[in-house]
């Protein structure tokens, strides 16, 4: 057992604690990453919340870069030293979903109580999300983690993990986006920013970013959005279509505040699907008239992590990255270390910040 510093959150809605944990070894088919980067998500802040319940105590934390630093029996094709993107997609390779190409879907569960980390005295202590990346190192499942070459920055790759792929993703592969298309973003953080990305590379016509800060809006406009509504307008769908010209193809729905998917659907244009990407608290609701959607020829699709296979869909991002088509270093708003971490989730919350890292 090695002793390591995380973070750790032993209340719901209380700060995480600053302190030693013991971390084991890599056991058959898993790696340690000594960690030199990880960004804080909103899901991560949901669970701390608990807006999703879950085990305590925990370590959060799941977008994460670093060296892998040892290697368990069984693991093939990466090294000691290998630098990777950790991610909370971990896949069994053998189930129905992962046998039809959706390891982000993988149907074999994991219990974080039984993971690789205890607390000081050898007590429980969750590793989250299959990561537990608020601390110096993990040891996470090979299928877990993708190399990313020499050169990119561990804060710029560590956002792959979640945010970009999310975002990305979710129009490439949950969307099937196709060039001249129309989309509507709804929310212009992280996720959302990444979504505005994702339409810019497919090529879409029109890229309509809704928020509720101006200033998100004119960031928006920095990463490919073409036009910016203020959700605070009377009826902003009808602001969207009016820049548009007709309505959107897709919309995005990259928050998880339940007025913006209540609302999604007035975006649409006849055929055109609504992407839902954000989560909301468990428990929450939204209500729709089918019969619209089955006489407009419309749909509703959830898409998790953007349905990203992450060997295939990172060292694409990473390439177009270096070409300087996929803004990261951006996308950055703070640095902080992990004994700020607190401090670092409060100014997430403020709405403000687009990634806040925590760099070891």
């Amino acid at each position: 057992m090695a002793q390591i510093t995380a973070a750790v959150c032993h209340a719901f809605g209380q700060p995480l604690s600053i302190e030693k944990v013991e971390l084991r070894g890599p056991e058959a088919g898993e790696v340690e990453v000594t960690l030199g980067a990880v960004a804080i998500c909103h899901s991560d802040i949901t669970y701390i919340d608990g807006g999703w319940g879950g085990s305590l105590p925990a370590v959060y934390g799941h977008e994460a870069a670093g060296q892998i630093t040892e290697i368990g029996s069984g693991v093939r094709g990466l090294s000691k030293g290998d630098t990777v993107v950790v991610t909370l997609i971990r896949s069994c390779g053998a189930c129905p979903s992962c046998a039809a190409g959706k390891p982000f879907m993988c149907e074999t569960g994991y219990d974080g109580d039984h993971g690789p980390l205890s607390t000081r005295d050898g007590g429980k202590l969750h590793q989250a999300m299959a990561c537990g990346a608020f601390a110096e190192k993990v040891v996470v499942d090979q299928s877990q983690v993708v190399r990313v070459p020499e050169g990119v920055s561990l804060e710029a790759a560590s956002l792959l993990a979640c945010g970009v792929i999310t975002g990305v993703g979710a129009v490439v592969n949950a969307a099937g986006l196709r060039a001249g298309q129309d989309v509507v973003v709804v929310g212009a953080g992280g996720v959302g920013l990444n979504a505005i990305q994702g339409a810019r590379i497919a090529g879409a016509r029109r890229i309509v970013a809704v928020d509720m800060s101006p200033e998100k809006l004119e960031i928006a406009k920095e990463f490919g959005a073409t036009d910016g509504v203020l959700a605070s307008e009377a009826e902003p769908w009808a602001h969207a279509i009016v820049a548009m010209g007709r309505g959107a193809d897709a919309v995005f729905v990259t928050v998880g505040a339940i007025p913006a998917f209540d609302q999604a659907p007035n975006y649409l244009n006849k055929g055109g699907k609504v992407i839902m990407v954000g989560m909301p608290h468990s428990g929450s609701v939204s209500t729709y008239e089918p019969g619209n959607f089955a006489a407009a020829g419309q749909s509703m699709v959830g898409s998790k992590m953007g349905d990203t296979v992450i060997k295939r869909d990172i060292p694409w991002m990473v390439d177009l990255y270096m070409q300087q088509r996929l803004k990261l270093d951006e996308l950055i708003s703070g640095r902080w270390r992990l004994d700020q971490i607190n401090e670092a989730i409060a100014d997430t919350k403020t709405g403000s910040a687009k990634r806040n890292v925590i760099v070891f």
